[in-house]
């Protein structure tokens, strides 16, 4: 069976024991055109992508972090007029941290009648706190569309209007809006018969921020791809610095605080997956009455390629197995079709100045191999399993003896050299912890 056979095989079955009336996949990779698939649907057709919209509004929120116009930890207060709970922070509604309520106050869901701008600031004094901010993981769609709207005013304008211009046309997702041109019906299938009901797609207002976005397959695959390997999609940091993007996929929290199978990150969910490498699924799921979407980009293993990422968008309300679409499919595709492996070719050597550190150091009883890689100095321990990144460190502007680590263990920490009367490395210090040639106790014993 070929790859794509595969591929087609995984997407059929979901949709037919699922009972998808519609069901529109894309597969992004670097290395490869598009893939796209569909059952019910053409290529063109526009689905609802429901809180896979929050990941839009996250990417506007750091936009206006790194232009200096908020800072996460500020109040909601200072940036947008509240009646109440202006002292939440940014940061942690971002995260879903701030113990907010879930919904705007009424029964939004019951009456599907969302809100306007006004009308959520309005009622915003009625609105619980339902949780101490920071205790654990609260799923807040309140908490995102006031970050929303919070955007807007410093940007002076709409949500849709700086999403459409800070976002959907710098990367060329012209499928993606809030009103869509050529829209898919949504259903709610009977759980005891083959009939679909079809559900009225009601704009919901001022919630717009976290849940309103209809796209592609094809669209939603890309900023998938974007949100796990920036560097590829946007190499000149047109929509955000790559650097901000992966401080997006730090983990915040976990989802599930019994089972710790999933975490959040600024925005982003996080799926860890099993196995002997560092691997991690960085997207969001969405719903909304008759549809569900799931869009995630991998990141980290040694098969994965550039910019792989999977969209699975369906037009059934109540198909959980639309949420687990896109994971069987990624590793569908490493297992299938993983990235070419990169022959090693011959490297500078290591400056001058630092040569004579590299090799093998001890600190607290356990080994340590500096080495030359990739352009610059790293650091690990001599046990640690291959698949751990490595300490990395640059140097210290004007302080030629001390580097920072920039990544890995101690991030942030200096690492400080002492050196010989001819200029050899003879020790250091990195996180003010010695490090020395030989095993030493901590009371300067040699062994």
């Amino acid at each position: 069976m070929r790859p794509v056979q595969r591929y087609e095989r995984i997407v059929r079955r979901v949709q037919a024991e699922a009972r998808v009336p519609a069901l529109s996949v894309a597969v992004h990779r670097a290395d490869r055109p598009l893939w796209t698939f569909q059952i019910g649907a053409d290529a063109g057709t526009q689905l609802r992508i429901g809180s896979v919209t929050k990941t839009f509004t996250a990417v506007l929120v750091m936009q206006c972090r790194d232009d200096g116009l908020l800072d996460l930890d500020d109040q909601i207060a200072r940036h947008l007029p509240v009646k109440a709970h202006g002292e939440l922070t940014i940061g942690r509604m971002l995260s879903h941290l701030s113990g907010l309520q879930r919904e705007p106050f009424g029964d939004v869901w019951d009456t599907m009648a969302a809100p306007d701008v006004e009308g959520l600031l309005a009622q915003l004094d009625r609105a619980e706190q339902v949780l101490r901010p920071g205790l654990r993981f609260h799923y807040s769609n309140l908490a995102i569309a006031l970050l929303g709207h919070l955007v807007g005013r410093l940007r002076g304008g709409t949500w849709e209007e700086v999403l459409r211009d800070r976002i959907l046309e710098p990367l060329g997702l012209h499928d993606t809006a809030s009103v869509p041109a050529r829209p898919a019906t949504g259903y709610m299938v009977d759980a005891w018969s083959d009939y679909a009901h079809p559900e009225r797609p009601d704009d919901f207002g001022a919630v717009g921020p976290a849940a309103q976005l209809w796209s592609t397959a094809a669209d939603l695959a890309r900023w998938a791809a974007f949100l796990a390997d920036p560097r590829e999609m946007d190499p000149n940091g047109a929509v955000l610095a790559a650097p901000t993007v992966e401080e997006m996929r730090a983990p915040k929290v976990v989802t599930e605080d019994v089972l710790w199978a999933r975490g959040f990150g600024l925005g982003l969910i996080l799926h860890p997956q099993a196995g002997p490498e560092r691997i991690v699924h960085v997207g969001h799921d969405g719903a909304m009455p008759g549809f569900l979407a799931g869009a995630y980009g991998r990141v980290g293993g040694s098969g994965t390629p550039g910019a792989l990422a999977v969209a699975a968008l369906g037009s059934s309300g109540t198909a959980g197995e639309i949420l687990e679409l896109p994971h069987e499919l990624l590793a569908a595709v490493v297992e299938e079709e993983p990235a070419e492996i990169a022959p090693w070719v011959p490297g500078e050597p290591a400056p001058p100045q630092y040569r004579s550190m590299l090799g093998r150091w001890w600190s607290e009883g356990f080994g340590y191999v500096f080495s030359w890689r990739d352009g610059g100095l790293q650091a690990r321990r001599a046990d640690q399993p291959a698949a751990l990144p490595p300490a990395r460190f640059a140097p210290v502007e004007g302080e030629p003896d001390v580097l920072r680590t920039v990544s890995g263990r101690e991030a942030g920490e200096l690492l400080r050299l002492t050196r010989d009367e001819e200029g050899r490395v003879v020790r250091m210090h990195w996180a003010t912890y010695r490090v020395t040639r030989a095993q030493e106790a901590f009371d300067g014993h040699a062994f």
